[in-house]
């Protein structure tokens, strides 16, 4: 493995780790928004989501493929409020209850942000064994070398 392929391994698993933290800071606000019926921009709280994209390395060039782009790691294309409707729910006594006593609620289902929390966390966690394989290899070829 060349200079070039470890540097462009620490680059992709680093991006990683930097997308998915910043995805789990998204489902941490999610989860601490989810009774939140009035927000600065007014009614309830809507869910964030984050898209991803692939970022692609002009530099390092595929040696099999002539003009083929390397695949450089991943960056967060934008975060998004959700268009899913909110939740209904009966409280007649709340502040924010219709006149049928209903109150919307914010579009976040805890048990699905814990599970997002928990993809991006094994995510992370990849991303990170990534990291350090890389780097046990690398002092192992310096080892070698060096004797």
């Amino acid at each position: 493995m060349g200079i070039e392929n470890v540097l462009s391994v620490l680059d992709i698993s680093s991006s990683g780790l930097s997308a998915e933290r910043i995805r789990m800071n998204v489902i941490a606000n999610n989860i601490a928004n989810a009774n939140a019926t009035e927000t600065p921009e007014g009614g309830p709280y809507r869910r964030e989501q984050v898209e991803f994209s692939s970022i692609f390395n002009n530099t390092l060039k595929n040696d099999n493929i002539k003009g083929a782009e390397r695949l450089g790691g991943v960056k967060v294309q934008r975060i998004t409020k959700s268009n899913e409707p909110f939740n209904k729910v009966y409280n007649p006594g709340h502040p924010k209850a219709d006149a049928k006593g209903f109150v919307d609620m914010p579009n976040v289902s805890v048990m699905m942000e814990m599970v997002d929390l928990v993809t991006a966390t094994r995510s992370y966690e990849a991303n990170l064994a990534v990291i350090n394989s890389t780097k046990d290899m690398s002092n192992r070829a310096l080892s070698i070398i060096g004797k």
